[in-house]
């Protein structure tokens, strides 16, 4: 079953956004995400709002661009019309479900009115999720020339029985062809590995592990398995037929492929993915977040970008302004056939949770979050003062330094980084930045 949506107040169905509450003083840079609701077979952990059936005139497979691009159209006049500048997206990704059940022709269609209406900026990022059964080489080539410039495959294991877990249905053996395949058609290749799956053990993580670094792509990213109530998988480790994924194996593994990819030349940026350091990255010395192979669409989620999600479920997020789409793809095309926006619902957010998203978001990657402002740095064993960092770092902050959770020479250069140890506890770390 596809995810609940959170409560939220009613949005218009003009899908208007307040002119106050744009903040278009601030220059956010807009990516755009598109959201690819179809699946070949549902997958026992998902819990995205994917669907293994088509829901009938642009709401299926082969006519769903129509519904992508009217809300492109209504995207950029709200935009318009709250006041933003012009702005072409820097980065557009496309997410699913698995975008590639959209054929080449319809995905670049897709691509090219999204160009064609909000606009797409010289040198934009633009990123592909595949299944590596659903690409061949040609599909590749094509995919370049229409304008993309970056896959991301879903490889999740190199371990049959773990893929089997996970009701995967693609060949390990297809992965590295696929990776080779972009590499000739000068996309920027990525994959997806999950660790803590029910019945992995620490030597099949290494094997996926080093796996994925035989095939040498640009970009590796590691996530943690969630098992979510209402998912095939949540069901199963409810009634007891796989057992619950145990934190410390988790973070074991973590530990493993922070390891084994920084000796292989990645650096984490964000604490679930790795960029390979090429030869010039290496030599200028710059944060990893800078790197050329590391994703520009992550990271401007965790620095805090405007973003319009296209698609049935999508959330968006403009300035002090989140909301989300219907989930149903059928009510969905509907809404935008009638000319009404697909908006289900949203939330205005208020100072103290924008300032809570600074840092929970900002922590995350290896650039880490500037200490002023932050609460924990105006509590000196509880009274506020008005001290220097330096002075200051005898309160929360410097026990977060002694525990080994943040870089005590970052701190004292007025950045909160996490440290591997913090990486694995970056949820307690913002709750003692946060003062909680």
């Amino acid at each position: 079953m596809s995810p609940a949506q959170p409560d939220g107040m009613r949005w218009p169905d003009s899908g208007s956004l307040d002119p106050g509450l744009v903040e278009a003083e601030r220059g956010r840079p807009l990516s755009l995400y598109v959201h690819v609701p179809f699946c070949r077979v549902r997958c026992g952990y998902c819990d995205f709002n994917t669907y293994t059936v088509g829901f009938g005139p642009g709401a299926q497979v082969g006519d769903y661009a129509p519904s992508v691009l009217a809300e492109a159209r209504l995207a950029a006049r709200v935009m318009e019309d709250a006041g933003l500048p012009d702005r072409a997206a820097e980065t557009v990704f496309f997410g699913g479900g698995t975008p590639t059940m959209l054929d080449v022709a319809e995905l670049s269609e897709i691509l090219a009115g999204l160009r064609e209406r909000i606009g797409i900026a010289a040198g934009a990022e633009v990123t592909l999720e595949a299944n590596p059964d659903t690409v061949t080489r040609g599909d590749l080539r094509a995919l370049a020339n229409a304008g993309f410039t970056r896959v991301s495959f879903g490889m999740q294991s190199a371990v049959p029985a773990i893929l089997a877990t996970l009701d995967r249905t693609h060949a390990p053996k297809r992965v590295p062809l696929v990776v080779e395949w972009a590499k000739e058609a000068g996309l920027s290749t990525s994959v997806d590995l999950i660790y803590g799956t029910p019945g992995e053990s620490l030597a099949d993580w290494e094997t996926s592990v080093r796996a994925a670094l035989s095939y040498d792509p640009d970009h590796i990213s590691a996530y943690a398995l969630v098992v979510e109530e209402g998912t095939k998988m949540g069901a199963q480790v409810a009634r007891g037929e796989l057992p619950t994924p145990d934190p410390d194996d988790e973070a074991a593994k973590y530990e493993l492929v922070d390891e084994l990819l920084g000796e292989a030349g990645y650096a984490w940026y964000e604490i679930s993915n790795f960029a390979r350091a090429s030869a010039s990255d290496r030599a200028s010395g710059r944060a990893s977040t800078t790197f050329e192979h590391a994703s520009r669409h992550n990271l401007a989620y965790w620095r805090d970008w405007d973003w319009w999600g296209l698609g049935p479920g999508a959330h968006s997020h403009v300035g002090r302004m989140r909301w989300w789409n219907v989930k149903n793809p059928g009510a969905y095309a509907g809404r935008l056939r009638a000319g009404v926006s697909p908006a289900a619902a949203g939330e205005i957010l208020g100072e103290e949770e924008r300032e809570l998203e600074r840092v929970m978001l900002g922590l995350r990657t290896a650039e880490g979050v500037e200490l002023d402002g932050v609460p924990a740095m105006a509590m000196r064993d509880g009274i506020v003062s008005g001290l220097s960092v330096c002075q200051s770092l005898s309160g929360r902050v410097a026990s977060l330094i002694s525990d080994g959770f943040i870089d005590g020479v970052a701190a004292l250069d007025g950045r909160a980084v996490l440290t591997l140890r913090g990486r694995l506890l970056a949820d307690y770390v913002t709750r003692e930045l946060m003062g909680y």
